[in-house]
């Protein structure tokens, strides 16, 4: 591990020096963030240092987009983003880490299954020399069984088979230092697995050990179908191995034909057994169908996301961003509050 920058000794030296913004993605959110904002906040401000909340509404239909209004205009120390549409929690991540002017930024989730009070160890451990500090669940309350054992399997699958080695059982919840959000930055393609990307990078890295906590109010808004389709977009945004995987089942698969080819000759020749077989050749039809499908749409997976790639579409458009700023005039009067709002911008 690397030693402490010099801009680290120093905010050893004075914390308030030191400029943290929590980045939180929300998506229908609303019921649970004024207890998430009590929380960030109360420990937030135990630390004696400056920092922001950059909270990024991804397309709520919930009211949670003009609560992080409301709150914007009443602290400025709360940004809120709202981007034009659903864009996905990936895209929403991607604005946050963009928007994020901090030394070190910490993603966190609204739902508070990720404890803010581990925030005081993150950022030792980042004054420490971490440029990246990861968050490894140890337990998982509140979840089933089964999305328990489908998460293990499915991180160690994908250790195993990327070039990447991406910490295992750990989610967004993590610190990068402005570094890590700079290098973060430069990666522009449109299919983001971040728990890849953020692996990919590289970087001095910590891993702190935590009980991960139930949903503090709401519902998870991800379904077995969406964390498949997010396992599977991990699998091939890091790995070729399902191609190859592929390709070792055609041999085998034609070697098995031709096995069996030469099995139905050579007793055709000393029995003298007229040909019969249909159920035979009717299934090996149908093995050979299934594996020639599953080639083509394991191809096309990858092809279509060249093809996404080459459109240069940007990750996600935003519709506005609300910030308090306090400016002392020089008259001597209290400070001002005003509004940046952007149009529709590309990321």
């Amino acid at each position: 591990m690397s030693a402490p920058s010099n801009n680290r000794q120093a905010d050893l030296q004075s914390p308030r020096q030191t400029h943290l913004s929590v980045v939180v993605p929300v998506y229908n959110e609303r019921p649970v963030l004024p207890l998430l904002l009590e929380r960030l906040q109360r420990v937030l401000s135990s630390l004696d240092i400056n920092y922001e909340l950059v909270m990024v509404d991804d397309g709520s239909r919930d009211g949670s987009g003009e609560y992080l209004v409301h709150l914007a205009l009443a602290s400025s120390t709360i940004k809120t983003i709202r981007l034009s549409r659903n864009f996905g929690k990936e895209a929403a991540l991607t604005a946050g880490i963009v928007e994020a002017s901090g030394d070190a930024i910490i993603i966190i989730d609204a739902d508070l299954q990720d404890p803010p009070e581990l925030i005081p160890d993150m950022l030792q451990a980042w004054r420490d020399g971490a440029e990246v500090v990861c968050m490894k669940r140890r337990t998982r309350a509140g979840e089933t069984t089964a999305k328990r054992i489908s998460a293990h399997l499915f991180y160690r699958l994908l250790n195993r088979i990327s070039a990447v080695d991406i910490p295992e059982d750990t989610g967004d919840f993590r610190l990068m230092s402005r570094q890590a959000v700079d290098a973060m930055n430069l990666l522009t393609e449109r299919n983001r697995y971040m728990k890849g990307l953020f692996a990919w990078i590289g970087l001095p890295t910590t891993i702190i050990e935590y009980d991960r906590a139930p949903r503090a109010a709401g519902s998870s808004k991800w379904n077995y179908f969406g964390l498949s389709k997010l396992a599977f977009e991990g699998i091939t945004s890091f790995s070729v191995a399902p191609l190859r995987l592929t390709m070792v089942a055609g041999v085998l698969t034609a070697l098995a034909g031709i096995l069996f080819g030469l099995w139905i000759v050579a007793k055709t020749l000393m029995l003298g057994e007229p040909v019969q077989g249909y159920p035979s050749i009717i299934a090996l039809m149908t093995i050979l169908g299934g594996v020639q499908l599953i080639s083509i749409g394991l191809v096309g997976e990858y092809v279509g996301k060249t093809y996404l790639e080459a459109k240069q579409r940007p990750v996600y458009l935003i519709r506005d961003i609300i910030q308090k700023q306090a400016s002392a005039r020089q008259s001597g009067q209290d400070a001002i509050t005003s509004i940046k709002k952007r149009k529709i911008n590309a990321a």
